[in-house]
């Protein structure tokens, strides 16, 4: 093998942390890796190690239990994952587009960056830290992650999250959402105002003395109000989207409450997002569906494995 920088010989030095052939040259004294072992997309992980740490990421594992693991660095890891999460991304964008739809259920799942919204008000971070809302729309009866944004829980991020919602979706569907007031002006901006919606709407009594922190207060009425067009309100729900909702916070482990495996950049959780959600659609099978939500909406035809998902990524 010849050294990159004075195209001498080097010799064999061991193998770094990946398993690539190390090399050293003795007369520019320096060392270097084999790069016929980088893979094409420039990922400088085998693809068996790639899969392995992918894998345990998107079944619920930290950063750091993975790297104990798989001996693979934190560095590396946090930057396969962005580099594979912001490539689901534009693959999702892609692949789910004017799917047939009868009934689609929308929620926001909470989380936060670094730290939660009042120690950003109080330390004056910027914007791109504090709490974090993940937008989801979930077709009911395929279980398909039509689209999703990730943002704070205001009109910007609902006005995005709609404009995916219906690049993803067509033909003639009802929107379920819960009482948030984004929802009626960002759909009728986008879908129309003859778009059929409808709004479940809770009604939370006041948390009791000695719950915990994280109790969830007590549901003491719902009520189902006419958003647009002409729902079905005996129909619309949100029970499904909720289920998908906690499926995301098991399986993420930046999801996971009262502890200290959550996001520090935005950019990294965003990243993971996009990665599960691929992962879901394509790659996991749904218990009740027996299949994945792609091969129920029929977008595939076949269960993908991570390492068929990871191939057809756009470079």
């Amino acid at each position: 093998m010849f050294c990159p920088k004075c195209q001498k010989s080097g010799r064999r030095c061991g193998q770094n942390r990946n398993g690539s052939q190390r090399y050293h040259c003795s007369s520019c004294r320096v060392s270097f890796t084999d790069e016929s072992t980088r893979q094409a997309d420039g990922r400088c992980l085998e693809q068996d190690k790639t899969i392995l740490v992918l894998r345990l990421l998107l079944e619920g594992n930290g950063v750091r239990a993975t790297e104990r693991l798989t001996g693979v660095e934190k560095k590396t890891i946090l930057r396969l994952v962005r580099s594979v999460g912001e490539q689901c991304d534009k693959f999702m964008r892609t692949a789910i587009v004017a799917v047939e739809c009868e009934s689609v259920q929308c929620d926001e799942v909470w989380s936060f960056v670094l730290c939660k919204e009042r120690t950003r008000n109080l330390r004056g971070y910027p914007e791109c830290v504090g709490d974090c809302y993940t937008w989801t729309a979930l077709e009911k009866n395929t279980k398909l992650l039509l689209a999703y944004a990730v943002g704070k829980r205001d009109h910007s991020t609902g006005l995005t999250f709609a404009r995916r919602l219906r690049n993803a979706t067509s033909g003639q569907f009802q929107i379920d959402t819960d009482g948030l007031t984004v929802y009626p002006s960002v759909i009728a901006e986008v879908f129309g105002t003859h778009q059929d919606h409808a709004r479940v709407v809770k009604v939370f009594g006041k948390s009791q003395e000695g719950e915990a922190r994280y109790s969830p207060a007590q549901i003491i009425d719902v009520h189902v109000e006419k958003g647009w067009g002409n729902p079905d309100l005996k129909q619309a729900s949100t029970s499904f989207i909720e289920r998908s909702n906690k499926t995301l916070r098991m399986q993420i482990r930046r999801f996971t409450r009262l502890t200290d495996g959550h996001s520090k950049l935005w950019e990294n959780h965003e990243a993971a997002i996009a990665m599960f959600f691929a992962y879901y659609n394509f790659c996991r099978v749904h218990s009740t569906i027996r299949t994945t939500p792609a091969v129920a909406a029929g977008l595939t035809d076949h269960v993908w494995t991570v390492k068929e998902l990871l191939a057809r990524l756009p470079g």
